[in-house]
């Protein structure tokens, strides 16, 4: 089982997310030193801009970079902390290296986790976001996001989508009812024409290994979009290297 330890905060009755729906019970914050290597050497830090994806808030921007919430308040001169705008770009004085906080909820719900690709060659949340309101959908229809380097994301970045904050219902696999029961997770990317970056890999193997554990899914039920019974597409992407990522899904404890 997935050792977390210190990576998981236990979160008081009186923890409030103001832009959430509802609030995790446990929170994984801290990544596995061998797919984020920053965190084996020294700690260098510096002023970065980042801009606001959908449904974050300073409570989860100052732990991605390691800043108190004050101090970013005081940097953007801030006047309501608590409203922030898709793609507001903030100033994060002296952050740390950007690290994923991964918000997990008391649930039976989640039963299954799909993989996808966004087929696009460049994105992040805010561009998959707006994509999907045209199309039709309420917003994002992912649960996790994994940027591949591009629009100023980091390669392997973990973006957390408003559904999954909400524990809303998905919107990225009709087929066998997987909308209802699976978590939703994009790398961005086509890798029916490219492959997936080892740090993209590295980060879906993380977090799907929290997931699982988390959820108790069974390997069986973490599938391709295209695996799933009845979906007709070859999502995500008929390059997509299945056998190294099992290997390393269940080959490290």
């Amino acid at each position: 089982m997935l050792n977390i330890r210190r990576n998981v905060f236990i979160l008081g009755v009186a923890f409030i997310l103001s832009s959430c729906a509802m609030a995790p019970i446990k929170l994984s914050t801290i990544p596995e030193k061998e797919i984020f290597p920053f965190l084996t050497v020294p700690i260098f830090r510096q002023d970065v801009f980042h801009a606001v994806a959908p449904a974050e808030t300073l409570w989860c921007i100052s732990r991605m970079y390691d800043v108190k919430i004050e101090d970013i308040v005081q940097a953007n001169n801030l006047k309501d902390s608590t409203e922030l705008e898709m793609g507001q770009r903030l100033l994060i004085p002296k952050a740390a290296p950007i690290r994923p906080v991964i918000p997990l909820y008391k649930t039976r719900k989640w039963k299954y986790i799909i993989i996808h690709h966004s087929a696009t060659d460049e994105g992040d949340s805010l561009f998959l976001f707006k994509l999907h309101l045209k199309r039709g959908f309420l917003g994002l229809g992912y649960d996790f996001v994994i940027d591949n380097g591009t629009l100023g994301k980091g390669d392997g970045q973990i973006e957390v989508s408003p559904r999954w904050i909400k524990q809303q219902d998905g919107a990225h696999c009709k087929a066998a009812d997987m909308n209802f029961k699976g978590i939703g997770i994009c790398l961005v990317g086509n890798f029916s024409k490219e492959k997936v970056s080892q740090k993209q890999m590295g980060s879906l193997v993380y977090l799907i290994k929290i997931l699982r554990v988390y959820y108790n899914i069974p390997y069986r039920n973490i599938m391709g979009h295209g695996q799933v019974p009845g979906a007709k597409t070859e999502c995500p992407g008929k390059r997509f290297p299945w056998k190294e990522f099992k290997d390393r899904l269940k080959g490290s404890k």
